[in-house]
């Protein structure tokens, strides 16, 4: 578990569904992921994944909630979601991340993703990560950048083209 000044960061479990398949069947949330909302069986999939995922790699994606009120916020982390985008992606841990509407605009997001890559520098080295962010996604994209992402390439998938983006292993 990860602490924050106001977040905790915890892998999932089971308990975490109904949380997760509210903000994954938000239509408004879900349009930069995939552009529709989630179905249960695909929440119910993606959150055992993401269980899975932190028995094969030791690391994954975080449940983010609140500290002082445990209420939800959203789900951040590195993980690898095997995409087929080639050598020079797929073998890093690819950064994710998404909030709840109502934790939208309150700095959580930074607070979240910076917390997730400075446990996974301690317990691994810094080392490069990657993620993908929809070219009309400003937020996330100005979130990238904050942290130290930068662009280096474009790619298709599922129907859109999605920017390629880098770190390289520098501290949060």
């Amino acid at each position: 578990m990860i602490e924050t000044d106001r977040l905790r960061l915890a892998p999932p479990s089971l308990a975490d569904f109904e949380d997760s398949f509210a903000m994954a069947a938000d239509p408004e949330t879900a349009r930069f992921i995939g552009g529709k909302a989630a179905t249960r069986e695909e929440s119910w999939t993606k959150l055992l994944r993401n269980i899975g995922h932190w028995s094969a790699f030791g690391y994954g994606v975080f449940t983010v909630r609140e500290r002082a009120s445990s209420a939800f916020v959203g789900e951040t982390g590195l993980a690898h979601f095997g995409r087929g985008f080639g050598g020079a992606f797929d073998p890093f841990p690819e950064a994710s991340w998404v909030l709840v509407r109502r934790a939208q605009g309150k700095g959580y997001a930074v607070e979240a993703v910076r917390a997730a890559h400075d446990w996974l520098a301690k317990r691994q080295g810094a080392a490069r990560t990657v993620c993908i962010i929809h070219p009309d996604n400003l937020a996330s994209i100005r979130l990238a950048e904050t942290i130290g992402y930068r662009a280096f390439g474009r790619v298709e998938y599922r129907g859109a083209f999605p920017t390629l983006f880098e770190r390289l292993g520098q501290p949060t």
